[in-house]
């Protein structure tokens, strides 16, 4: 082209619009055929290709190693900048969780059938990451200090020194095992449990010793010496309270209802932190998938600055369309350098809370669909209405109140107890008299009845009653907030199952648009601002399938935690 333009200096208007449109009509059928070669190895050909391959799945199925070891060689800097750590992923038949199996990345989940209530996953362009597999037992090193009240104080050591890539499964595992809350909840168990033990000692007698040594000096004027009398008295005595108040029994039900509380409290939670760390673990997937997405963007943007460039110096592009390709450039780079921060973000906040050392950071292995939904909305909410610790609790805190109630009216009941006393006395020394002893024993019974307190046991148990109406309102209120949690679950899980289709689709177009608007500029029958709409369009196209899957994981996650204890029963 820059030739072309040199030969027609000095010629006339007419000769030169003449041998221009001759040249650009010579571009118009050799750029096409160069692009096409030039586009086979872009990172959208590859998106082509790997599309492809994903709707030939038994072909994969069929040999799955092929896929990885392709993977491999195409992965991303972020990807592949691990530590010395041990990768999870680095032996196959030894790191997978228990049930897992070995999932080829490309392959397409199985279709299931159409049942009422019943949610089917649909293929997804997987990023280029290992397969989901896991620890069967998390390594030491994940683990915190033994000792909790250690504090760093030298910059070594809260230093980042690698980064450890987990599956969910693996990360679910360490937050139950690393997680301050949850063993704080243990302890608060354990003590309602010593509360209970403490209560149920009322059911046996009481033994109580008691021993006393006395000595007394008495002086008789003028009849002699000083009389020193030391005396030694003990006692053992023994009670047991019949209970006819009803006070021994109320209390050790009321400490048995605490233990319960305290058990609910501990499976509450338990599938908080479960949902809390799998959002954290679908957020660190987000960021980096956005990383991906915005690095493809920018590299776009500068193959299309370069081209720009060329365009400009054979005088068939203008400045412009330099400058347009310009910005384009800088939004993408500071979109790259934003995503990366929001990465490194997401990955903290998973790593303090699974609880790991200070020094050692947490990444994910590949976006995928998570699972399925069995059962119907209908189905859904009777279940979590049967199972969800929250409504059992505040049954159980009713009891409780009633418990309580019965102790502060036994207060101005009647309590009978039966004693047995055993007592001995002995003189030890007295210049007057000879050593002696004297001893004792006693059987008997007491009847204790507070006849008027002013009316403070009443009104206690007033107190409880009051109680008890509040936790049958907040059952109530409870009840129906967890009905509306299943509900915007399930439409929700829904609704991303189906724009996880449609955005799958969109990538598709949007990636072959892009490859058209590009042919269509560089053949000089297109513009610059079709690539720049057809970039972004790709772009809002990727970052709109990721957030579908994600949004779609986090809706089945926040279904199982609304259904409780069916995450393990599933999978």
């Amino acid at each position: 082209m820059a030739f072309a333009d040199e030969f027609v200096v000095g010629m006339g208007d007419s000769l030169r619009r003449s041998l221009r449109i001759l040249v650009i009509g010579t571009a118009l059928a050799i750029l096409p055929a160069v692009a096409v070669t030039a586009a086979e190895d872009s990172p959208f050909r590859r998106l082509q290709l790997r599309t492809q391959q994903r709707t030939q799945a038994p072909a994969q199925q069929a040999n799955p190693g092929s896929d990885q070891s392709a993977l491999t060689e195409d992965q991303t800097p972020e990807e592949t900048a691990l530590t010395n750590l041990p990768d999870e992923g680095s032996n196959l038949a030894q790191t997978l969780e228990p049930g897992e199996e070995p999932v080829p990345l490309q392959s397409t989940p199985p279709p299931t059938s159409a049942m009422p209530g019943v949610l089917s996953p649909t293929g997804i362009p997987q990023s280029e990451r290992p397969t989901d597999q896991g620890f069967e037992t998390p390594p030491d090193y994940l683990s915190p200090a033994p000792n909790p009240l250690l504090l760093p104080t030298q910059p070594a050591q809260v230093e980042i020194l690698g980064t450890q890539p987990i599956s969910l499964a693996t990360a679910i595992d360490l937050a139950f095992r690393n997680s301050e809350d949850l063993q704080i909840a243990f302890l608060q168990l354990e003590r309602s449990r010593e509360g209970l033990r403490a209560e149920q000692a009322l059911l046996y007698p009481t033994a109580d010793l008691g021993v006393g040594l006395r000595a007394t000096n008495e002086t008789v004027l003028g009849l002699g010496p000083d009389d020193t009398n030391i005396q030694l008295d003990g006692g053992v005595r023994a009670d047991y309270d019949l209970g006819i108040s009803g006070e021994r029994s109320a209390r050790i039900r009321a400490a048995e209802e605490q233990v319960r509380l305290s058990e609910l409290e501990v499976e509450r939670i338990r599938e908080e932190l479960r949902l809390s760390t799998i959002n954290e673990y679908y957020a660190v997937q987000q960021a980096i998938e956005q990383i991906r997405i915005n690095q493809t963007f920018l590299d776009e943007a500068e193959r299309n600055l370069r081209d720009t460039q060329l365009r400009e110096e054979v005088g068939v592009g203008t400045r412009f369309d330099v400058l347009r390709a310009d910005v384009q450039v800088a939004n993408a780079r500071q979109s790259l350098t934003q995503s990366i921060s929001d990465r490194e973000i997401a990955q903290r906040q998973l790593a303090r809370r699974l609880n790991v050392p200070p020094n050692i950071n947490l990444t994910t292995l590949a976006v995928e669909i998570a699972g399925t939904w069995p059962l119907s909305l209908e189905e859904s909410i009777v279940l979590a209405f049967q199972n969800r610790a929250e409504l059992e609790q505040f049954l159980v805190e009713r009891d409780f109140n009633e418990a309580q109630r019965q102790v502060s009216l036994s207060a101005t009941r009647p309590n009978l107890g039966l004693f047995a006393r055993f007592n001995g006395l002995s003189l030890l020394t007295s210049p007057n008299l000879p050593n002696s002893a004297d001893t004792g024993f006693s059987v008997g019974a007491e009847l204790n009845w507070r006849l008027f307190d002013g009316g403070a046991a009443r009104a206690r148990a007033a107190q409880n009653e009051l109680d008890i109406q509040t936790d049958e309102f907040e059952f109530e209120n409870v009840r129906n907030r967890i009905r509306l949690e299943v509900e915007e679950a399930y439409y929700t899980l829904q609704a991303n199952q189906a724009n996880i289709s449609t955005a799958t689709l969109a990538v598709q177009q949007s990636a072959e648009a892009l490859d058209l608007a590009n042919l269509r500029f560089q053949a000089g029958v297109g513009t610059q601002l079709d690539v720049l709409v057809a970039t972004r369009e790709l772009t809002e196209a990727q970052g709109n399938l990721v957030r579908a899957v994600l949004d779609y994981n986090r809706a089945l996650a926040r279904l199982e935690r609304a259904v409780s204890n069916l995450a393990t029963a599933q999978r």
